[in-house]
């Protein structure tokens, strides 16, 4: 199984990569995204759709067609007729990444560019949103080498990571130009509500806040800006 700790490719001195991510930091920063995400993860998001599920929404009197598995025989028993529960479906969490791999990225006057510090960001959230069935969709914006990878589960989805912040050969141009145009395209890839999480240093273009604030509006964003010392 490919662990967060260990998904970057060997370092060289021109890409450092983000360096050593021990797995207790990422369970430390797992309890703080875990709270700032408190009902959005497997299991505690909440629907509005009923179907299976683990929270129960409704005891309603048995109707021709319903699963007998749902049969709340407790209820069954005091009233007599036969009932049968009706839960909150339990949806999964997908978090939707967009990654900036401008030329600015590439900057760095410490120990390591600023796309390093970005690829350490990206790790480590996709190691938080692969988490429990939950799944990760990909962005990246720059030039014509970009991502624009759909939502999945576990070590592909983290594989695809992978391959969109060290692919030097290139992505197949399906990501986005500018941040702009990043966010619109992940809020038309976006078919339920999920979270967005921004890694940038946002320079460049200012085409991104009308599209920021259009995506907040229907999703959970957090942006994270990437600055270097100087």
């Amino acid at each position: 199984m490919t662990s967060a700790a260990t998904l970057h490719a060997h370092p060289t001195p021109e890409r450092p990569g983000p360096g050593v991510m021990p797995e207790g930091l990422l369970r430390a920063l797992d309890v703080t995204i875990g709270k700032r995400m408190e009902g959005l993860l497997a299991g505690d998001f909440r629907s509005t759709l009923l179907g299976a599920g683990s929270e129960l929404a409704m005891i309603r009197p048995y109707a021709p067609g319903d699963d007998v598995r749902r049969i709340d025989w407790n209820v069954t028993a005091r009233t007599g007729e036969p009932h049968v529960r009706v839960d909150l479906a339990e949806r999964v969490l997908v978090t939707w990444l967009v990654l900036d791999t401008t030329p600015s990225m590439q900057f760095g006057t410490a120990d390591r560019r600023k796309a390093d510090v970005a690829e350490g960001v990206a790790i480590a959230i996709g190691h938080l949103a692969t988490r429990r069935g939950n799944r990760l969709g990909i962005v990246t914006f720059g030039d014509e080498s970009t991502y624009a990878i759909p939502p999945r589960q576990g070590r592909v989805a983290l594989l695809g990571l992978l391959n969109a912040v060290r692919d030097e050969e290139g992505g197949p141009g399906t990501g986005a130009p500018s941040l702009g145009e990043a966010l619109d395209r992940a809020g038309a890839l976006a078919r339920q509500k999920s979270l967005v999480v921004v890694v940038s240093d946002f320079r460049g273009p200012r085409d991104w806040r009308r599209a920021l604030l259009d995506l907040a509006g229907r999703h959970d964003v957090v942006a994270v800006e990437v600055r270097d010392p100087r």
